[in-house]
């Protein structure tokens, strides 16, 4: 039986695939019985769709495999804190049970900035397990947004330079 490690660790490398697109690197996969049976990284930039999380790309694929919107046996890896919009698919597909590396402290619904996935409220609820590999899942997050500013930074730089230049002409 491999362990939550394990999964959180291709949950990862499908973060990674993200970040190679330059899209947010947040990846996640859907494991049942031991199986991973479907895998997902935001392709949000990529496909121009706002609601191209890598938890609902997970999902979707997750019921195409099984026949099932029901994924009541289902266990969902994913790299940051599922966000409202994923938190809903999530209750809405029946999934098991929860794990995340990072906290996200700004749209996290699985107990850092709401717990939606606890709410007994609704008609579902879900076992979350959090912080597996969370350093290692936070740091791809920061360097790329740190990354991301850096350039447009330089950007910036590159444009008041030539604005200069063309100024002293």
């Amino acid at each position: 039986m491999k362990d939550d490690v394990h999964y959180m660790n291709l949950a990862l490398e499908e973060a990674k695939k993200a970040r190679q697109l330059n899209e947010v690197p947040i990846g996640a996969l859907i494991v049942i019985d031991d199986q991973v049976i479907s895998t997902g990284h935001n392709l949000r930039e990529t496909e121009q769709n706002a609601t191209a999380h890598a938890e609902l790309l997970a999902i979707n694929e997750a019921c195409r495999a099984t026949g099932s919107w029901r994924l009541e046996d289902a266990t969902l890896y994913v790299t940051l804190e599922p966000c409202p919009m994923c938190a809903g698919a999530i209750l809405q597909s029946r999934v098991k049970r929860v794990v995340f590396g990072a906290h996200d402290p700004k749209a996290g619904c699985a107990g850092t900035f709401m717990d939606l996935l606890r709410d007994e409220r609704f008609n579902h609820q879900c076992d979350v397990t959090s912080g597996v590999l969370g350093e290692e899942c936070g740091w791809i997050l920061t360097s790329f947004f740190k990354e991301l500013r850096d350039r447009k930074k330089m950007l910036k730089r590159e444009q008041a330079l030539k604005l200069v230049e063309e100024n002293n002409k």
